[in-house]
């Protein structure tokens, strides 16, 4: 009888050890977003292959360049570049490049969490992770992204074509959020139109557009293509990729 009670304990001991240690069957984890190391182009607010265009008197903290097929940055004035310096070509921006590029693959090779195709950003609250397009993406209102008081917290946006946004668009955050973590591989072209409040470091493989008065916190790359921006608007609009933006530009961003 002994025997048989201990042989009961052994048995309910190793199913519970076997509950604790081991995920329970069918229940998968999903796998968190991960900042890609942008390497030397943390330091660029914009930066295209071919050309870099400002059209407008927007303040940009941070370097701003071209290279590749086109070493051609205009614009400056009656642009301004504050805490950065102006790369046209040359080994800087070949490097930044290079960087953007592998930081590029990296969100492109992340396990998507949650399927968008075919659903609008706005009107959304996401809290981190990764979300997917099969094709494009669009933005019409309001995007809020809830880092949960979890001030590491990033998302990762993999767009299989376009990202756009319309007129007055805006990515708001909250509770911890930082834009420096949140990234947007977009797999051809994005465009932020008019007067758009945008968060986020955007990495197109082909082209970035801000249209007039379209405002970014974060950072513009066009890996094989232009990036071109229109800072008309008042005030200037201020296109930012450092943290400093909390104590001297955020109240003139949101005006």
């Amino acid at each position: 009888m002994q025997k048989v009670k201990n042989s009961i304990i052994l048995f309910v001991l190793t199913a519970l050890f076997v509950l604790v240690g081991n995920p329970s069957p069918g229940v998968l984890a999903s796998p968190e977003a991960v900042a890609p190391d942008l390497g030397s182009a943390a330091s660029f607010v914009a930066l295209g292959f071919s050309t870099l265009t400002n059209t407008g008197s927007g303040v940009f903290v941070g370097d701003v360049g071209s290279n590749g097929t086109g070493t051609s940055v205009t614009g400056f004035p009656p642009g301004s570049v504050i805490n950065g310096s102006i790369y046209m070509g040359g080994v800087v921006a070949d490097l930044a490049r290079t960087d953007a590029t592998t930081a590029y693959n990296n969100l492109d090779g992340q396990t998507c969490n949650v399927d968008l195709t075919g659903l609008n950003l706005g009107g959304k609250t996401l809290t981190p992770g990764v979300y997917c397009f099969d094709t494009s993406a669009q933005l019409t209102g309001a995007l809020v992204l809830d880092a949960l008081g979890n001030s590491n917290a990033v998302w990762v946006f993999q767009t299989g074509t376009t990202l756009t946004t319309a007129p007055g668009s805006s990515v708001t955050l909250i509770n911890g959020s930082t834009p420096l973590n949140v990234f947007w591989q977009v797999g051809s072209s994005a465009t932020l139109d008019t007067t758009t409040q945008f968060k986020g470091n955007i990495l197109a493989y082909t082209s970035v557009s801000l249209n007039a008065g379209a405002r970014l916190v974060g950072s513009a790359f066009g890996l094989n293509g232009a990036v071109t921006l229109d800072t008309n608007g008042s005030p200037s609009p201020i296109i930012a990729n450092t943290t400093l933006y909390n104590f001297l530009y955020m109240p003139l961003i949101n005006k």
